[in-house]
C-alpha cells in the first residue's frame, strides 16, 4: 500500500488506513479515491498530492 502527501500542507493519505471521516474505507487505493476529493486540512484537490 502507498501513501500520498498533500504538496501544500503535508497531510498524508495512507491507502492502508483510508480516511474514514471522509467516507473512504481502509484499503482504498488512491486511484479509487473520488476525483473530487479535497485535502481535509487545506482544501486543495487530489491533483495536489504526490506519492511518498
Amino acid at each position: 500500500m502507498n501513501r500520498f502527501v498533500c504538496d501544500v500542507c503535508g497531510w498524508v493519505y495512507d491507502e492502508a488506513e483510508g480516511y474514514e471521516d471522509g467516507g473512504i474505507a481502509p484499503g482504498t487505493l488512491w486511484a479509487d479515491v473520488p476525483e473530487d476529493f479535497e485535502c481535509p486540512l487545506c482544501g486543495v484537490g487530489k491533483n495536489q498530492f504526490s506519492q511518498e
